[in-house]
């Protein structure tokens, strides 16, 4: 069975999307925990998940921002 072009790039879409978000949350949990093991602390890794959580939303608006701004001059007429 053959697939369609654009079953291949919603794939790679949601694959790039999920990296965005999943890298920074998981680099900063484990420099989060990291440090709270090096200061003996416990509250390092909590402030640092949430600041990976909001750097992914970030990196996923921005993406998705730039999808969206490339469709919609893709799809404007030619002369206006």
């Amino acid at each position: 069975m053959k697939y369609h072009k654009n079953v291949y790039k919603a794939l790679s879409l949601i694959t790039q999307f999920s990296i965005n978000m999943l890298v920074p949350i998981f680099g900063c949990s484990f420099l989060g925990m990291f440090l709270d093991r090096k200061l003996g602390t416990g509250f390092c890794m909590i402030i640092l998940f949430f600041v990976g959580a909001l750097a992914g939303f970030r990196n996923v608006y921005r993406m998705a921002a730039t999808i969206f701004k490339d469709k919609g001059e893709r799809d404007k007429p030619c002369g206006k």
